[in-house]
């Protein structure tokens, strides 16, 4: 049913900014921007999934609920969209699973700087049935222009997303028996708790529990990314030169691996950077 991660949804306050900020991050110039449905949009296309950032535009309701989900929450990650080649066929198959999908609707874009129009059929699972993440399931009809790398130590690809929850067996069920993504690691410490990875074409969405930290019922929560990096130290060093807030490189819990951390210009989303073992994700 699924092939991917689509793409990821950040919203912020101030598109411009937004877009500057990831431009500096990445490395790699936006691929796609557009208005509508009471948004400003754009869109930067790695190797393997997309990063949109949304921000309001105007005064209708789709304007006004982006508005009031900014108040509620803040900037940062609100939703996951994951590749299908069969939406119909995706549709049927939530209809049975009780994640109540919407109906398929069909959606073009247009980009700003270039004119080329994008198509694409979606559905979205209601929020309440996928434990508070809010997910949307998309067949595309033609692929997205990749993003144009403005200087080397590029962030490359996104190596996964990160996932916190309440109640792990529950999660496992949603994202593997539910959504049938691949199991490829279910682990437990005494230190940091559970965790699960599952597989989702060529990236892993990271499912996390801490004992203790909340209720069982409570929802889960999109917490964070993680992006690979083909050399952290050039990496690092470009960043601090943009003035950008990051750790020291130091070894990542995956043996081979070497990680840091980004502290600002992510719209508040905690970020991460891999330069992977042998090129696999982490």
């Amino acid at each position: 049913m699924i092939t991917g991660l689509d793409h990821v949804v950040v919203l912020t306050g101030d598109i411009t900014a937004a877009s500057a900020a990831y431009e500096t991050l990445f490395a790699r110039a936006p691929s796609w921007r557009y208005s509508g449905g009471g948004a400003d949009r754009t869109l930067f296309t790695l190797d393997n999934t997309t990063l949109e950032l949304v921000a309001p535009h105007g005064d209708d309701d789709a304007a006004q609920h982006i508005r009031n989900a900014l108040a509620t929450q803040g900037e940062g990650l609100a939703s996951l969209c994951f590749r299908t080649s069969d939406i119909a066929r995706t549709y049927r198959r939530l209809d049975r699973l009780t994640l109540k999908p919407e109906s398929v609707a069909e959606v073009e874009s247009r980009d700003d700087a270039s004119g080329a129009t994008l198509s694409w059929k979606r559905t979205r699972a209601a929020t309440d049935a996928t434990r508070g993440v809010r997910m949307f399931f998309l067949e595309r009809a033609q692929e997205r222009p990749l993003s144009v790398r403005t200087t080397p130590a590029s962030i490359t690809a996104m190596d996964h997303v990160v996932v916190s929850t309440a109640d792990p067996e529950r999660a496992a069920a949603l994202y593997g028996a539910r959504l049938g993504l691949d199991m490829a690691l279910d682990r437990s410490h005494p230190d940091w708790g559970r965790l699960m990875f599952f597989r989702c074409g060529d990236l892993v969405v990271e499912v996390t529990h801490r004992p203790g930290k909340s209720e069982t019922d409570a929802p889960d929560r999109l917490r964070g990314i993680c992006w690979r990096v083909a050399d952290i130290d050039a990496t690092r060093a470009r960043l601090v030169a943009a003035g950008v807030d990051v750790s020291e490189v130091r070894t990542g819990r995956k043996p081979g691996t070497r990680v840091m951390t980004v502290r600002n210009g992510t719209c508040g989303v905690p970020t991460l950077l891999v330069q992977p073992s042998q090129g696999k994700p982490d």
